[in-house]
């Protein structure tokens, strides 16, 4: 794979046909929408300003992982909601020189003092507060531990050169966009409920930033300088540290020191599968994601997917029975590793897949309850954020991380400039209670000292004939493996380019809520048929999800950002010093 991308890109950067894509076969002037083409690699992200950074590292000869850490640090400046230093997430990498495929897992962490019941109140209720917007919300973050994890394995240039956007962007100020002007507008009571948060991302006396204005966050750029310099040291051993204890010790938070200095991130084995001649390498638990992508993936292999029409009301019906199976199993069978034995073989496999094939009724809905009653599935937020990146080389990396809320627990570290996640959240606080997401889950997510807690982030890198088409995932909750799985079948089975596949109308169905939910652009007709066969509709409150994919296939680099989120962008170098 690396001899065939790098014999290529130098060829073309030596021609005069480099500029000259727009003319090349791979465009389809028959398709509505088209990706972003280079060719000297391509990064993803859901904000512009750090996919210029992630190319901007690869252009300085940077590789997949070099440029993936600039973005997420970047990210944690230009995407305040859920960019970070104070959550955590998920990390695939393929490493073309050696053929190898890696999951880094940075998940956040229970803290120390965490306890199972940590949650209920004096009746043995859930306090919902408790687990959203207080200081125990938190756990204790991964991301600094695992964009450098990924970097000392894989990384190619100094350390301290790959912050360098991020804290140039935190120094001299970034543009307020439309986006997150409004957002601030939305978030203001809670965040300013926190007088660290509100001077961060308010004006003096909590008046929020315009569109077009200049938002400087110095003590980030400091904390940044202090990363950059002493690596996750700093962060969980030194100044910073000391900063998260006090905050949380002020707070009655359980992030302390030693806490922080007890975390590590963890190398795990890929879950991998096939569909339809493709190898498919995503995530393993504690990623909920990966192991039902696959599950899906494979009930889907049973049907002819591609004869029913994208958008069609068979479509529709065959992915909602689908993904009802999955999450039925999601809710009794995920959590940590390290604490649960997770049947990922069995899930996985493809003679599973077979036995629920035979249990869809392709003319009616089934009941949820008579899927699997019980436990009902937990709710994760929508704000997560995923980027995609591929190199000359071969390099690919696909990385999904999140503060789980949007703009975390809404609590902040005085000093240091970034907000705590509340991702404790996504434990289940009682077994049989639905978290904020209404996604339910038993025993094996019950909190834990030192356990991470289940999540649906689904990065993804599809192979084909051996070497990597794309990279792919998406923020969304719980709507993460729909949206993910609808990127795969679209391309797969229904011929669309990668920016059709990321802009298509999305269904979403998790068992419970027993509700069908719908983005705009299906056809009355086709909602018609789909209550007909007893499906209960609701429309999306939200579109759903922001895929980042990049790519590299048939000699150019490819690029698609999912139009649902404002301000995402796919860049590649113009070329590669």
């Amino acid at each position: 794979m690396r001899g065939s991308i790098v014999a290529f890109c130098a060829v073309l950067i030596a021609t005069p046909v480099a500029g000259q894509l727009a003319d090349a076969p791979v465009v389809r002037y028959e398709d509505l929408t088209h990706p972003v083409f280079g060719s000297s690699g391509m990064v993803a992200a859901q904000n512009s300003l750090s996919a210029q950074a992630g190319a901007e590292v690869l252009a300085a000869g940077g590789n997949a992982v070099d440029a993936a850490v600039a973005v997420g640090f970047s990210l944690a400046v230009t995407l305040p909601r859920a960019g970070n230093l104070g959550g955590g997430g998920f990390m695939l990498i393929h490493d073309a020189a050696e053929d190898r495929d890696t999951a880094i897992d940075y998940r956040e962490m229970a803290p120390l003092g965490a306890s199972r019941d940590m949650y209920l109140d004096a009746n043995g209720d859930v306090d919902p507060v408790r687990s959203k917007f207080s200081h125990l919300a938190s756990g204790v973050p991964g991301t600094v531990a695992g964009l450098y994890y990924a970097h000392q394995e894989h990384g190619r240039l100094p350390w301290k050169r790959l912050l360098q956007p991020a804290i140039r962007q935190a120094r001299d100020g970034i543009i307020v966009s439309y986006d997150l002007a409004g957002l601030l507008k939305a978030r203001k009571k809670r965040l300013c409920r926190n007088d660290a948060a509100c001077g961060y991302f308010y004006k003096k006396g909590g008046v929020p930033y315009e569109a077009g204005e200049r938002l400087f966050q110095k003590d980030l750029a400091s904390t940044l300088r202090r990363i950059a310099r002493h690596g996750p040291k700093a962060f969980y051993e030194g100044v910073i540290a000391e900063q998260i204890d006090a905050e949380m010790r002020r707070g009655g938070g359980l992030v302390d020191k030693a806490s922080l200095a007890a975390y590590t991130p963890k190398r795990r084995d890929v879950v991998r599968g096939t569909y339809r001649g493709h190898d498919i390498v995503t995530m393993p638990p504690p990623s909920s994601g990966g192991v039902h992508l696959i599950q899906m993936l494979n009930i889907l292999e049973h049907f002819p997917v591609e004869q029913l029409g994208a958008g069609s009301a068979d479509n529709v019906h065959l992915l909602t029975e689908v993904a009802r199976l999955a999450y039925a199993d999601r809710s009794r069978h995920l959590g940590d590793p390290d604490f649960y034995p997770v049947p990922v073989a069995w899930l996985t496999g493809k003679d599973y897949a077979k036995e629920l094939a035979a249990t869809i009724d392709m003319t009616v809905a089934r009941k949820s309850d008579d899927v699997l009653p019980g436990v009902l599935p937990l709710a994760e937020s929508e704000d997560t954020t995923h980027f995609s990146v591929i190199d000359v080389d071969g390099n690919v990396v696909s990385n999904t991380y999140t503060l789980n809320f949007s703009f975390g627990s809404g609590i902040a570290v005085p000093g240091a400039g970034f907000l705590m996640n509340n991702e404790m959240d996504d434990f289940v606080s009682k077994p049989g209670v639905p978290n904020a997401f209404g996604l339910l889950g038993g025993e094996a997510n019950s909190v834990t000292a030192l356990k991470r807690p289940l999540s649906s982030m689904t990065p993804t890198i599809v192979f084909t004939d051996g070497e990597p088409w794309f990279a792919t995932g998406s923020p969304g909750g719980s709507r993460i493996i729909t949206s993910v799985l609808q990127m795969l079948v679209n391309v797969f089975d229904h011929g669309m380019n990668l920016a059709e596949a990321s802009s298509a109308p999305r269904m979403h169905h998790q068992w419970y809520p027993d509700v069908l939910q719908l983005e705009s652009g299906f056809s009355p007709d086709t909602i018609a048929l789909l209550k007909a066969r007893g499906h209960i509709i609701q429309d999306a409150r939200y579109s759903m999800g922001s895929l980042q994919t990049a790519g590299f296939r048939e000699g150019v680099f490819r690029g698609a950002s999912d139009p649902r989120r404002p301000n995402a962008a796919s860049y590649g170098p113009a070329q590669v010093r």
